[in-house]
């Protein structure tokens, strides 16, 4: 039984030894990467070793459909990463957890994090209540990519700049297509569309966040003019699930213009060959002349676990990943779009035929409400969206309905605000705070971010 006891005691002394720093003396970082990221960092991470002696990173592959789970039971057990790639929307939920180191003095100190050169609805996307959470990594926005051949017939050498251009460009590329071709493809089932058109013209939350914006005069504009493209038969009134192949449905010239993301450069590359240089992208037109029109600002951001004992080698990592000269090279192994605009000018993304548009659209992105429920409002966007695009909901209706879902989403916020107005322990997030209170049962899950989920 002694020897039983010992041979127990020595195992675990083992694996505790095992989850310690390399005997050696090294530092071992954990890098949580997520997806094509995690699949293509390694020689990244190369450089920085051969940099950085005495540092070892050990990068885990996290796929996007599990990763929510991971980051709650990690963060729950005292066990998070160093540091990890963060979906720009994460970064209000895990903040309010108190999970995440606070950068705002390392960039100060910094020599190679320089703000100006970040798109700033980008960066500020990682901002919340004046100070930094994470970094930029890649970004990601979404704007209009369009048959050319089919704009031109019908008179448009380029994507008119205003919404009723827009419409009007629309009406004459019908007049050309195919029977039955709709000159935009906006599937009923994503809430990207709706939302950027209602970042155009109003704040989707009002009151310090506490509710929804969506009756006001500039959201309800947004709404309607979304529906009307509907009414008008402009789009149809369908799921991307219910179109078994978009890109043969472009290239036959069903759909003339649809509103989507970067990877879509690519597909449109490899899969267009009935007219495979008849297409270009273009920024989202604005509401009024003279006015660009707003995208949403998504992407990836680094950040540093507020639990990590090596924060300054996690900002080491973060540093580096952040130079100009090994974003060039991200860019090159993942087709992700770098986050400072130098790098668009050296690698010449910045001229590049399809990409400029996107270069164009970053610098006019906004972000979407900096709170923890953020993807439940999405997904109250996206149903109430769908309702209305069917013909089941008039916009008034659908503008009410999303008023009361997003106030009762938003409930807990308010009786945490309360709280604190009261000068009771707590904050918004839920730093130090106790499982009650109003919906203190429903956990906000933190939104996913592959390339075919939302932003």
């Amino acid at each position: 039984m002694v020897i039983l006891r010992t041979t127990l005691i020595l195992l675990a002394l083992g694996v505790l030894a095992g989850c310690a720093d390399e005997p050696d003396g090294d530092v071992v970082l954990e890098f949580w990467a997520m997806g094509a990221e995690g699949e293509k960092v390694q020689p990244l991470i190369d450089r920085f070793e051969a940099e950085h002696p005495g540092i070892r990173v050990e990068v885990q592959q996290q796929p996007w459909t599990s990763v929510h789970e991971k980051l709650l039971t990690a963060f729950a057990g005292r066990s998070t990463p160093d540091v990890s790639q963060f979906g720009n929307t994460w970064v209000a939920e895990m903040e309010a957890l108190g999970a995440l180191e606070d950068l705002t003095p390392y960039v100060r100190r910094s020599a190679g994090v320089d703000e100006g050169d970040y798109f700033p609805g980008v960066w500020d996307t990682n901002v919340i209540d004046g100070r930094l959470w994470g970094v930029p990594w890649y970004v990601d926005t979404r704007l209009l990519f369009y048959r050319t051949d089919l704009f031109a017939q019908a008179g448009y050498d380029e994507m008119p700049a205003t919404w009723d251009g827009w419409v009007e460009a629309m009406r004459a590329v019908q007049a050309v297509q195919p029977e039955g071709g709709y000159p935009l493809l906006m599937p009923v089932n994503e809430f990207e569309p709706p939302l950027i058109l209602g970042l155009n013209t109003a704040d989707l939350l009002r009151d310090g966040d506490r509710y929804g914006n969506f009756r006001s005069d500039g959201f309800r504009r947004a709404f309607g003019f979304y529906i009307d493209l509907y009414r008008e038969g402009l789009a149809p009134a369908t799921s991307g699930t219910e179109i078994s192949n978009l890109y043969q449905e472009i290239d036959r010239g069903r759909f003339a213009s649809l509103i989507t993301g970067p990877w879509n450069i690519g597909e449109f590359q490899r899969r267009l060959t009935e007219h495979p240089d008849d297409w270009g992208t273009a920024p989202i037109p604005g509401p009024e002349p003279g006015t660009p029109g707003l995208s949403v600002a998504g992407g990836a951001s680094l950040v540093i676990f507020e639990r990590s004992p090596h924060k300054a080698e996690a900002w080491a990592l973060v540093e580096f990943l952040s130079r100009p000269d090994v974003q060039a090279e991200f860019n090159r192994l993942t087709g992700n779009l770098p986050p400072r605009t130098s790098v668009w000018e050296t690698t010449g993304l910045a001229d590049d035929r399809y990409a400029r548009a996107f270069f164009e659209q970053l610098g006019h992105v906004r972000p979407t409400p900096k709170v923890p429920e953020q993807e439940r409002i999405a997904q109250a966007i996206r149903e109430v969206g769908e309702f209305a695009a069917r013909g089941e909901l008039t916009v008034d209706q659908a503008v009410v309905a999303l008023d009361a879902d997003v106030d009762r989403i938003l409930e807990k916020r308010r009786w945490l605000l309360s709280r604190e107005g009261r000068g009771e322990s707590g904050s918004v997030g839920g730093r130090g705070m106790g499982a009650d209170g109003p919906g203190a049962s429903v956990r906000t899950p933190i939104p996913s971010h592959s390339r075919t989920q939302p932003l």
